[in-house]
């Protein structure tokens, strides 16, 4: 599914509106046509007070809208106007003359002193209306005293196209108030902002309503970023041929582990030969020979020379893709050993953990990656590569930079893992609070580097691999709960997370009732 930035929605509407030959005042109709539908699908004629919140441009003139539809089936409706500013748009005037001669006049909040706000009771529902996409500076005091006091009603909020208080386009002002939205109708498309770690927690739950923008700007237009749901994934993966063998899908190699750290290497290891490698080797230490070599006999294993940490690097197979860095440790003689490793490689690399690590200590090894290797960093590790930044924007815009500048893909572990390649940007939408385990980034490594290592393209075994580990997850979930989950969850998960890119949806709800038995 596309996300597309402000400047592309406002074309998106411009054009609806041209090609439709519809006034703006129709789509606002449309829009709250919608949002009205949800509302009375799920209360069914219950007579809870709805209190709706109105700004003055075109988002209030869906809040009224949607205020009047309910109205005229007989819900309990206050409507209430925040006049923030002078500037009212044309067509919230409208539903806003249109509302009065229903003789329902809402009340206007302008943050004269003596104000009183309403009574807003925890069983109550609270529509949010105030700011849509436009918003670019932080609410006035008054206002954000509204916003405020809706956010510590308890009510259920239901806020239109996004919390009002966010920005589109830049990052929210530290300590802004913003709508903590129980759940967030957004029109058309899914905003980038519900995915970013520092906005994504103002709505817990999020859904599109489809208002019939313009098709052909929707489907032609370069996105800002896509998510990647089941379709995402599914258009990326690649079936196996009936007369094939292990070699043909590929010769994958791991190389990590250390003193203590060798279940890294093991589950990276398991991870690679579950995401289907045809053959896995794993070049480890010496300590932790006995321990893969029994605990996993489906792979080979070489060691190094050295008993606890890995000391030189060298091997005679010649695989089609090399994880490196999980549990690997940053003893000197590890650090030089990756060193002249980078230098004298141009195989297809994963890069994670300790090697990501050593990088950050030694930018000049930049230089010496192969193009289009893949590094897997969680945010720590992020900051050391490319350096802090004060919000997700500048976060955002400094890794894509750091892709561009070295030719690789960057996979930015969180709760949606984004994955970025030079102008690309892919948001991933599956996963759970559970994957916050050891070992979790470990399982990710080894999916990744066995996807190479069958021919995936690196960008589409990055895209795909972060899909079916968050997948794999959540399926996972469903059997252990979030506090349960372990990483060698996910890998058992891994399987079904495949079968489940050809599950009907009916196949899917029996397999999730038949998993919480």
């Amino acid at each position: 599914m596309n996300i597309f930035s402000q400047e592309q929605i406002r074309e998106a509407d411009r054009l609806t509106i041209l090609n439709q030959n519809i006034s703006g005042n129709a789509l606002m109709e449309r829009a709250g046509d919608r949002v009205f539908e949800w509302l009375d699908h799920r209360l069914q004629g219950n007579p809870v007070q709805i209190h709706i919140f109105c700004g003055i441009g075109n988002n209030g003139g869906d809040g009224l809208v949607v205020a009047r539809k309910l109205l005229e089936s007989g819900y309990h409706v206050k409507a209430y106007v925040v006049d923030f500013g002078s500037k009212r748009s044309p067509d919230f005037l409208l539903n806003l003359d249109r509302i009065k001669s229903m003789k329902h006049w809402p009340e206007h909040f302008n943050g004269d002193s003596g104000e009183v706000l309403p009574v807003i009771w925890p069983k109550d529902v609270v529509v949010d209306a105030i700011f849509g996409i436009g918003l670019n500076r932080p609410p006035s005091d008054w206002v954000a005293q509204i916003i405020r006091h809706i956010n510590a009603a308890g009510a259920f909020v239901l806020s239109i196209d996004i919390p009002s208080g966010i920005f589109m386009e830049k990052a929210t002002t530290k300590g802004s108030a913003v709508v903590q939205a129980t759940h967030t109708l957004t029109f058309q498309i899914p905003k980038l902002i519900f995915f970013l770690p520092e906005t994504g927690s103002f709505t817990t739950s999020w859904e599109v309503l489809d208002i019939g923008l313009d098709r052909d700007f929707l489907q032609q237009t370069e996105p800002e970023a896509i998510l990647v749901g089941k379709s995402e994934a599914l258009s990326l993966y690649r079936p196996r041929t009936r007369f094939s063998h292990k070699g043909t899908y590929g010769h994958a190699l791991v190389i990590g582990g250390s003193y203590g750290k060798a279940g890294a290497a093991r589950l990276a290891s398991e991870a690679c030969l579950v995401a289907g490698a045809g053959l896995v080797t794993a070049y480890i230490p010496q300590c932790a020979y006995q321990v893969l070599q029994t605990s996993l006999p489906e792979i080979m294993v070489l060691t190094d020379t050295n008993e606890t940490h890995i000391s030189e690097i060298s091997f005679d197979i010649k695989p089609q893709a090399i994880g490196i860095g999980i549990g690997m440790g940053k003893h000197p003689a590890t650090v030089d050993a990756f060193r002249a490793f980078l230098r004298n490689t141009d195989i297809p690399l994963v890069i994670d953990a300790d090697a990501l690590n050593i990088l950050s200590e030694n930018k000049e090894l930049l230089k010496d990656i192969p193009q289009n290797a893949v590094l897997t960093p969680h945010p720590k590790e992020l900051e050391r590569l490319i350096g802090p930044w004060d919000n997700d924007r500048e976060k955002l815009d400094k890794a894509r930079t750091f892709s561009k500048t070295h030719g690789v893909v960057l996979v930015i572990k969180d709760a949606h893992t984004m994955v970025l390649h030079d102008d690309k940007l892919y948001v991933n939408s599956t996963g759970n609070p559970g994957m916050a385990t050891g070992g979790s980034g470990d399982v990710l490594t080894g999916i990744i580097t066995g996807l190479i290592g069958q021919g995936y393209p690196s960008l589409h075994a990055a895209v795909l691999g972060v899909y079916l580990h968050g997948k794999a997850g959540d399926l996972a979930a469903v059997r252990t709960g979030y506090e349960a989950l372990r990483a060698g969850s996910i890998i058992t998960a891994l399987g079904d997370a495949f079968l489940d890119l050809f599950a009907r949806p009916e196949v899917q709800q029996e397999t999730a009732q038949e998993n919480s038995k």
